[in-house]
């Protein structure tokens, strides 16, 4: 399936640039503040992480544009059951696509759906550690809706993000539980156009 999603992923977005008027690559990075959000009495508390990796701006119009990216992401959540601590270390390889809408000034609205491949995923408790990947889903379907700003002169940008989970991240069980995020980050455009 992996396959088969980044095979489409890709012609989508080799077609999206061959007929897109500018192409803008581009570094990001920043804060996480993840939890998971879950359909039973277990509360979670928000973990606090990081994301970084890469983007594309294609300007499709002169005030619409797609920006896939490619990033790495720490997320997952806490919790205390009987005042002992697990933490959930789960991280990620997500790929947004985003449809912006830019006004002349530099900010922007953003949405899109996201595609999160797990690559890893622990149980910590008491600074004890354990592997728990075989327990979650390698795919994590997500949506994505935010905002930013970028200095058009220099390239520079920063963008705010919030992620909500479509699909249960858990392998099994009758308890749907959903990532949740939000993103806060700076950007850096090359050569931009």
């Amino acid at each position: 399936m992996k396959i088969y999603l980044s095979l489409a992923l890709s012609a989508i977005l080799m077609t999206t640039t061959a007929n897109a008027q500018h192409v803008n690559v581009g570094v990001k990075g920043g804060l996480n503040i993840y939890n998971i959000k879950n359909s039973s009495s277990l509360e979670y508390d928000s973990k606090v992480g990081l994301h970084l990796g890469l983007l594309g701006h294609i300007h499709l119009a002169p005030q619409f544009a797609i920006q896939p990216e490619i990033v790495y992401s720490v997320q997952g959540a806490k919790y205390s059951v009987a005042n002992v601590e697990t933490k959930l270390n789960l991280n990620y390889i997500n790929v947004p696509v985003m449809f912006q809408y830019m006004f002349q000034n530099g900010f922007r609205l953003e949405a899109g759906p996201q595609v999160g491949f797990l690559i890893s995923a622990k149980s910590e408790v008491n600074n004890n550690s354990s592997d728990i990947k075989t327990n979650l889903k390698t795919v994590d379907f997500g949506l994505g809706i935010g905002a930013g700003y970028i200095q058009t002169s220099s390239g520079f940008g920063v963008d705010a993000r919030y992620n909500i989970g479509l699909n249960s991240i858990y392998e099994t069980g009758s308890v749907k539980s959903t990532n949740r995020g939000f993103q806060l980050g700076v950007f850096y455009q090359f050569k931009r156009k």
